[in-house]
């Protein structure tokens, strides 16, 4: 069964690059209601075990803390920031899974994990970025949100291995919370838009899936594989978004994509091959 430990990494990767293509339809919608409407139906899929939603109070707070602390944080950078600098420096967060997993007491670090991440995140610089990146001098405000996205989501990641154990189910209650905290930011902050039924059906689809049953699977992937390894896996992210994105017709590949999809392989392999081989 070992080999399968990494089997709901690459499911919930799978799902979250299932993202870009579904936000294409729902653009016109502001993103904390985008992102309470699917929260709060992603939190549906575990309704049938609500008893395993109780956990102590500090397992909630990191829960909720992780879902909307990193959704909130990732906005906000986007509001703050170049939209494709600030998505650059949110995929640091693979990146800091692999760098900050000793100091959560989750094993060695060794050179070849770093080499792996360090390929997979240069491979997801040239994806994101196309080869055209244009940091400002002075550091605005919102690259500073986007990098504390990234060590939200890979702090919580980590976390979930420390803290005492709880049920799968229980991720239910985190999207539910991180949905009501979402919608209460949308009250605050954005205009009040109704959803076309195109929306709605793309909202039930990321409900279901990349803010839904990847955090399901992400759980029990921190939870039983190794987080070095899930860290490098992690970059087939943006590699995988970029190919659905160009086969649903709303993106292109070219030859930096190519390139940058190589050294992402590369760094995935490195990184989850055992030592020696």
């Amino acid at each position: 069964m070992k080999k399968f430990t990494l089997l709901p990494a690459l499911l919930a990767i799978l799902l979250w690059s299932s993202l870009a293509a579904l936000g294409a339809f729902t653009q016109r919608l502001p993103p904390f209601l985008v992102t309470a409407i699917a929260l709060f139906i992603g939190s549906l899929l575990a309704i049938h075990r609500l008893k395993e939603w109780r956990v102590a109070p500090r397992t909630l707070l990191i829960g909720v803390a992780g879902i909307f602390g990193y959704h909130c944080l990732l906005f906000t950078a986007f509001r703050t920031a170049p939209a494709l600098e600030a998505n650059l420096l949110n995929y640091l967060w693979p990146l800091l899974i692999v760098v900050l997993s000793p100091l959560f007491g989750l094993g060695k670090l060794t050179g070849r994990h770093i080499v792996a991440a360090m390929v997979g995140f240069c491979g997801a610089v040239l994806i994101v970025s196309k080869g055209k990146l244009d940091f400002a001098a002075s550091l605005p405000l919102g690259y500073l949100f986007a990098i504390a996205a990234a060590f939200t989501w890979a702090s919580y990641s980590l976390a979930t291995r420390k803290l005492p154990p709880f049920p799968n189910a229980a991720v239910g209650g985190f999207c539910l919370l991180s949905s009501l905290l979402a919608a209460l930011c949308h009250w605050l902050f954005e205009p009040a838009i109704v959803p076309n039924n195109q929306e709605w059906l793309a909202l039930l689809l990321m409900g279901i899936g990349p803010l839904g049953a990847s955090f399901f699977l992400w759980d029990k992937a921190m939870k039983e594989g190794d987080p070095k390894q899930i860290g490098a896996l992690s970059y087939l992210t943006p590699l995988l978004s970029t190919l659905i994105l160009a086969i649903s017709g709303l993106g292109e590949l070219n030859t930096i994509s190519w390139i940058a999809g190589a050294l992402i392989l590369v760094g995935a392999t490195i990184g989850t091959l055992g030592r020696g081989r």
